[in-house]
């Protein structure tokens, strides 16, 4: 009898564990301007550790938050950030995008995609609930998450796309969130703020 309790006890505790997530992309709490963002380790496109800190301390980042790459919308995006890496770099900045997807998975759309710039996992989703912009994914989702990272998003949580703006010091300077994931920053905007800043 015990041992059922148990069982049920931490069944249970999964389930309220999972409920933490916002069920909506409406219904997230980001970071804001001028907060600073956390120091985790991510994996990149070969599953080597990166701690992020390290990797934003030298230059400015642009920091992109993407679905995966079974996502065209996102597709999309990140091709055109590839447009505009150049004056981007010219204007002392970096990228690195970020998705719940696998290192092989982020492999593969630096290869179809073309980019030069970073790709970071997220399996875990530690980063992006740090962020404040991870929500529990529909149930439709759920196919395309599983095969994208591998089965390593056990959450099944996906980021609201989001663009930040960082520091060297890693505190947010610009940020740019859409919960209507089909919306995201064009490069002209992007570039604008960057020469802003």
């Amino acid at each position: 009898m015990k041992r059922v309790f148990l069982f049920l006890f931490l069944v249970s505790n999964s389930l309220i564990a999972q409920s933490n997530l916002p069920t909506s992309a409406n219904d997230i709490s980001p970071l804001l301007i001028g907060e600073k963002v956390p120091s985790l380790s991510l994996k990149d496109t070969n599953g080597k550790s990166v701690n992020f800190s390290d990797l934003i301390s030298s230059k400015k980042t642009i920091l992109v938050f993407y679905r995966g790459g079974w996502c065209p919308y996102c597709n999309t995006h990140l091709s055109a950030l590839a447009e505009a890496e150049s004056q981007l770099i010219e204007q002392g900045y970096q990228i690195v995008a970020i998705s719940p997807d696998s290192p092989k998975s982020l492999m593969e759309t630096q290869t179809k995609e073309k980019l030069n710039y970073t790709l970071l996992s997220d399996s875990d989703g530690e980063f992006a609930k740090a962020f404040g912009i991870a929500f529990q994914a529909p149930e439709n989702y759920s196919k395309y998450l599983k095969k994208s990272s591998e089965n390593l998003n056990t959450d099944l949580y996906i980021p609201v796309p989001s663009l930040f703006i960082l520091n060297q010091s890693g505190t947010i300077i610009f940020e740019y969130i859409s919960p209507d994931y089909k919306q995201r920053i064009t490069n002209d905007l992007l570039l604008s703020v960057v020469k802003s800043l």
